[in-house]
Order: structure tokens, then C-alpha cells, then sequence
């Protein structure tokens, strides 16, 4: 159809072509997105859900493909939650970032300042807390070992699943199975034992657990976010979490713990992922414009970062475009890119494998441009 003869019609039946057009559009964006989903499943990544939406909402859409849980075969649903793991560690930095501009707490201050003395007293063992400051365990420049890296952590995982997990007993296995990585401030080395750290000054300012802390700070609650929920908190968010693989084994009754006090913990959905992601980026989160930029400010170090990372967020490059996002060891990433202003989401059940970046999202960035102009119809 010429585009100048849509416009030779009168406005009814000008107005019908339009929602024919848009109708028609709409359905091979979907098959064309639900064909995107299908071709990333495998026989090691039983299911992925996915969302994207533009910040204007004009582009929104969500699907879900594959099976929850293999033993019984049923069908993933875009509203599941699923353990977000590292992408947690967002939403601790804003809340430490939420504390600073409260005055409660400042990025110089060292963190032997803020520390329970019980925790102080294991971490000093190995790390010169005068010396260790906020910002850089913001940034993973700390010089901390991260305890996931012992082998005894995950020797204790998988021969008892069921193993709860505390904060100090994580610190207490970082400290005896590791050594400091570097001088604080001088590499970057990635870290959960930072973040688990970070969470317990979260807990300790709020007076609440980290779940009602994170809320409070960040205004999770009155943004509608009602399956963001630490697990264990909301029996309906509980009820709603997919079985997630790990080399092919189902991890669903893992304790939470293993992974719960401030590098991870977290159950979200896809959606909610992006809304919080919006929300942070359109100065919803933070009080001042600049707490979005500290956040943000990138870093430079003497050896090369393996990631290119800020406080609780990295940048990475999606088809030449910079874009802010956060993965977790479960097979979640979110991201942002600020040039098309677009938010997209997913999990793989049984994860990506190889690759900073998730596969999937150049290929839905793909099938976007292949979508049929509307200039034509069918």
C-alpha cells in the first residue's frame, strides 16, 4: 500500500487501516520475538524469559519459553520469579548510595567505622580496615577475596544443599581459605564478600532486615514492585520462583542462603527488573541527580579491569552502543541503553555460558529492525 493513498481515504476507514497496520506489526514483532526465545533453548538451558521496553513504553513486551521444571515438564510463564543473584548487588549499592545522601554514611569513610566488632575482628586478619573504604567495596577495588572462590564452598553446597548459610560464616571462610587480593583501591577484583559486608550496614542503619532496608531506601514498595522480594519474605513471590539449573542440575531447593546477604538474595521477575532499572535511571531512586552520576563514574586502574565496572552496575558494548547492566550466576542480566533508551531482561534457567554480554539481546535487538516498516501492509 503507497502511504500517500492511506491518506486519500476518508477517516474512518483511514483510522481502521492504522490499527490494521499496527495490528499486523504487533503480531510479527510477537512471532518474530517468540522465535528469538525458542532458539535459545538447549539441552543445558531448558527456558528463558525475556522483556524489553522502551523508557517511553511505546515498545513493551515480555514472553516466556521452555520448561520450568523438568521432572514435570510444565511451561515457564512470563510472571515467574527467579533468583537474580548478583544483580542484587544493584540494588545494595543504591541503597548504600540512598544512605550517603541521608549524611548517615560518606564513600571516603573507611569501613572499620561501620563494621560490628564480631566481624571487624575476622575481617581484620587479613585486611587493614582503616584502609578499605565504602567507595571501594562500592567498586570491587577493595583488595577483598571473594568466598564463592574457595573450593570449600561449593564442596559444602552441593554435598548439603540444604546448608543454612550466615553472613558471618561467609565472611569467616573468606578470610580463612582466601588472601587479600591487592592494596585498597589499586584492582579491581570482583567480590561477594564486599557486598555481604555492605549489606549488613544496610540492616545495621535501617534497624530492619536487608529486604525491609532495601525497600525503605529505595522506595521498592511504592514503585509497585510487589514481586521484588527477598526470598523467604513473600510466600506469593516463593510460590512464583522457576527451577533454575546449574550444569544440569536442578538447584530449586538450594538454600537461599548460600547466597543471601547483600551480593545476592533477591527474587524479581523480568518486569520488575526493568521498572526497577527505569526507575533508576529516570531519577526516581535517588534525591539528587548527582548520586546518579557518582554512580555511574567510571574508574580507571593500573592493570585492565576484566569489566568495567562502577558501583553496582557495568558497562558493556550491545551492536557498538554503551549500555549499563548487572548479571547473576543464575542466568539473569539486565540492561540499559541509554542511545535507544531501552530496557531489556532476562534469565536463562540454566544460563548463557560464555559471553559478558547475554546473547539474546542483539538478537532481539535484530528482530526489532526486521520488523516490517509501516509503510507497508500486508
Amino acid at each position: 500500500m503507497n502511504p500517500i493513498s492511506i491518506f486519500q481515504m476518508k477517516p474512518i476507514k483511514f483510522l481502521l487501516s492504522i490499527i490494521l497496520i499496527g495490528f499486523y506489526l504487533n503480531t510479527v514483532e510477537a512471532q518474530n520475538f517468540n522465535q528469538v526465545l525458542r532458539s535459545e533453548l538447549n539441552s543445558t538451558n531448558p527456558g528463558v524469559l525475556f522483556s524489553i521496553e522502551s523508557g517511553d513504553r511505546r515498545i513493551s513486551w515480555s514472553g516466556a519459553a521452555g520448561i520450568n521444571d523438568l521432572s514435570l515438564g510444565d511451561s515457564l510463564q512470563v510472571s515467574q520469579t527467579f533468583r537474580i543473584a548478583s544483580v542484587t548487588k544493584t540494588y545494595v549499592a543504591a541503597a548504600i548510595l540512598r544512605l550517603m545522601e541521608k549524611k548517615v554514611l560518606r564513600m571516603e569513610d573507611p569501613i572499620s567505622k561501620h563494621l560490628s566488632p564480631t566481624h571487624a575482628a575476622i575481617l581484620a586478619q587479613d585486611y587493614d580496615l582503616e584502609q578499605i573504604t565504602i567507595e571501594q567495596i562500592l567498586r570491587h577495588c577493595a583488595g577483598f577475596f571473594d568466598h564463592t572462590h574457595a573450593p570449600e564452598f561449593f564442596d559444602k553446597i552441593f554435598s548439603d544443599p540444604s546448608h543454612e548459610w550466615t553472613r558471618t560464616a561467609q565472611l569467616q571462610i573468606g578470610v580463612e581459605k582466601g588472601e587479600r587480593i591487592s592494596t585498597p583501591g589499586t584492582q579491581f577484583s570482583y567480590s561477594d564478600m564486599g557486598y555481604v559486608i555492605l549489606g549488613e550496614l544496610i540492616e545495621n542503619y535501617t534497624g530492619k532486615s536487608l529486604d525491609g532496608g532495601i525497600k525503605e531506601l529505595l522506595g521498592l514498595e511504592i514503585l509497585g514492585l510487589d514481586r521484588t522480594d527477598f526470598e523467604r519474605i513473600d510466600t506469593q513471590t516463593d510460590q512464583l520462583r522457576i527451577h533454575q539449573y546449574f550444569q544440569g542440575k536442578d538447584t530449586y531447593n538450594f538454600s537461599p542462603t548460600m547466597d543471601y546477604y547483600g551480593g545476592g538474595g533477591i527474587l524479581s521477575n523480568t518486569e520488575e527488573l526493568i521498572d526497577f532499572f527505569q526507575a533508576l535511571f529516570q531519577g526516581k531512586i535517588f534525591e539528587n541527580p548527582a548520586t546518579l552520576n557518582l554512580m555511574l563514574k567510571p574508574v580507571s586502574y593500573s592493570i585492565k579491569p576484566k569489566l568495567d565496572y562502577q558501583m553496582g552496575m557495568y558497562k558493556v558494548q550491545v551492536k557498538g552502543m554503551n549500555a549499563y547492566c548487572h548479571s547473576g550466576f543464575w542466568g539473569t542480566q539486565v540492561l540499559y541503553i541509554p542511545k535507544m533508551d531501552l530496557y531489556l531482561a532476562a534469565n536463562y534457567s540454566g544460563g548463557w555460558g560464555g559471553g559478558i554480554v547475554a546473547p539474546i539481546f542483539e538478537k532481539f535487538l535484530n528482530a526489532m529492525e526486521n520488523v516490517i516498516p509501516t509503510n507497508k501492509c500486508p
